[in-house]
């Protein structure tokens, strides 16, 4: 496969995913959503892992990155399918930019990587001014409970980014559909709980456009973006992954703006330009990195 195709695949699927999440909960309730989702992406996700012969590793290490992947998908997904409901839909996208914020962070604090030079705090206070920007008068971004749904998301981030710190020190070499699988059968019988716990009930009717959207995310979401981000991570260096982060926020609002008719307002351009600029303060080394040998090539 092209990795330039499969970057611009995983910016589309991540800057689609907020829009459809949200979509995918109008006349089902989350539980059900995300519940369906999960299981046509295990389905589908399992189906090319018997055609393609991959196999599914069950060693100590495999075992341990799909408990400790299939916990941290749970639950950042249930916290964002309930979140998402309150909130505009590019907002979700815009805190998950955090993600590699918090995971320097969590990264310093468990794994005493001794990354953290001024830089990358800088990017760390800048994101967490834009937060704060995005937070204040919260209610206004969405809708009755939108400062609780905002909450929501930011500990789905911090699930999120915990978990990919944890699956750091795993260091699991398994195919990337393997990995899918097993951290979406960890994760299933989870969602299948909260959804009987909080309804258990099939809807009666399941509007066209959820529907859509549900098996969007399941194919899209679930299944293919996580193997190309894989396999993406595999091909590039870290800083040129870091820059999907920079665009999907951006083209998540817009398309929220553009689809579904959410107001964005000065105050969040201004927050999630702070965010941004976090982010590029804090891979600021890295992407000086990228950038020298392009340069150099021109000379």
């Amino acid at each position: 496969m092209s990795i330039p195709v499969a970057y611009l695949g995983i910016i589309l699927i991540w800057s689609t995913t907020p829009l459809a999440i949200q979509w995918s909960t109008q006349g089902t309730g989350f539980a059900f959503a995300v519940f369906a989702r999960m299981l046509i992406g295990v389905c589908v996700a399992a189906l090319l892992v018997f055609v393609w012969r991959i196999g599914l590793p069950l060693h100590q290490r495999a075992r341990r990155a799909y408990l400790v992947g299939g916990l941290g998908l749970f639950g950042a997904m249930v916290l964002t399918y309930w979140g998402a409901r309150y909130v505009h839909s590019g907002l979700v996208s815009v805190l998950f930019g955090l993600s590699p914020l918090m995971a320097g962070i969590l990264a310093a604090l468990c794994l005493g990587e001794r990354a953290l030079t001024r830089l990358k705090v800088a990017g760390m206070l800048l994101g967490a001014l834009g937060l704060a920007t995005i937070f204040i008068h919260g209610d206004s971004l969405g809708g009755e409970h939108a400062l609780a749904g905002l909450l929501a998301l930011l500990v789905a981030v911090f699930i999120y980014s915990g978990s990919l710190v944890w699956l750091k020190s795993i260091a699991d070499d398994s195919p990337p559909l393997a990995t899918t699988v097993g951290t979406l059968s960890v994760s299933l019988p989870l969602f299948g709980l909260v959804w009987l716990v909080t309804d258990g009930s099939l809807p009666a009717i399941v509007p066209p456009r959820s529907g859509a959207a549900i098996v969007y995310l399941g194919v899209f979401g679930s299944v293919i973006g996580f193997a190309l981000y894989y396999y993406v991570i595999k091909h590039l260096e870290t800083s040129k992954v870091a820059l999907i982060t920079l665009v999907t926020p951006v083209i998540a609002l817009l398309l929220g703006n553009l689809l579904n008719g959410e107001t964005i307002s000065l105050r969040l351009w201004l927050g999630t330009a702070l965010i941004l600029f976090g982010l590029t303060v804090h891979q600021w080394d890295s992407l000086a990195s990228m950038l020298r040998p392009a340069r150099g090539a021109g000379r």
